[in-house]
């Protein structure tokens, strides 16, 4: 059916998703798969990608887009080297996030879900990150920055630019 290709990294590794389930509950390794196959390839969930899981799966393809598009966490479009992911749901909301948000764009002069022209930062609102007394928050790869204020979000964007922040980790 489909023309994607995955590496052999990645296809033992769905193997291995799959085989922790029975034959007929294969289906139960979506959402690793996804992540799995978003990290292979640049971030980003196509729909031939997503075409391609579904054929693996033997699942129809709106299966794997429903849940592909449910959860912030799979990217439709290349996102930036840094993607800020800003909680935006009512405990964040109440601390401010939304003006961190405008702050966090118009330093980096884009609106939410663009990339700089650089490639570097994305700025995205997300549901609850479940960090509601830390409020606001947001989360950079697999860390998670609290308590921001612009001085926080100023200090945690130079750290970007020097390198000196790890992204994100393999599942």
């Amino acid at each position: 059916m489909s023309e994607i290709k995955f590496s052999e990294r990645l296809n033992e590794r769905i193997n291995v998703l799959i085989s922790r389930f029975p034959e007929d509950k294969k289906k139960s390794a979506l959402l690793t798969i996804l992540h799995e196959v978003q990290d292979e390839n640049n971030h980003v969930l196509t729909v031939p990608l997503m075409d391609k899981i579904a054929e693996i799966l033997s699942i129809k393809p709106i299966e794997v887009y429903e849940v592909a598009t449910f959860y912030s966490m799979y990217n439709h479009k290349p996102i930036g080297k840094y993607m800020l992911e800003f909680c935006h749901t009512s405990p964040c909301c109440q601390k401010g996030v939304e003006n961190l948000m405008d702050y966090t764009c118009k330093k980096l002069g884009v609106e939410q879900g663009q990339v700089t022209a650089d490639g570097m930062f994305a700025v995205k609102g997300v549901e609850c990150l479940g960090a509601c007394g830390y409020a606001p928050m947001l989360q950079l790869g697999d860390y998670f920055h609290e308590f921001l204020t612009p001085e926080k979000i100023d200090k945690l964007i130079e750290d970007c630019k020097a390198g000196k922040v790890e992204m994100i980790s393999k599942v």
